[in-house]
């Protein structure tokens, strides 16, 4: 997966996006224990969750997210923010919206 597709940095994500021949999108997410304590890291990937869910993410697309260490300590919309900047980077959203 991270060596096909397309890749977009942010210091707060990392996201790989890669076409797929499902109908629909599929996400994974890893967090890291250098990003924090188990509490934080479950915080950092429900808030992931609900931000893919949020944004108009194209239909069959394999998508990757993975927080760097200074996500454990950013806002939702500071996260939101660098998701929607890396999948637009990596064409992964529909139409170019944020």
């Amino acid at each position: 997966m991270m060596r096909s597709g397309r890749r977009a940095r942010h210091p707060l994500l990392h996201v790989a996006v890669r076409c797929s021949d499902l109908p629909r999108t599929r996400f994974g997410f890893s967090v890291g224990r250098r990003v924090g304590s188990a509490v934080v890291r479950n915080r950092v990937k429900r808030r992931l969750r609900a931000i893919m869910r949020e944004l108009p993410v194209r239909p069959g697309l394999d998508v990757v997210a993975i927080a760097q260490d200074a996500a454990g300590g950013a806002s939702y919309a500071e996260l939101r923010d660098a998701a929607a900047q890396c999948l637009r980077r990596a064409r992964g959203l529909e139409g170019g919206a944020s």
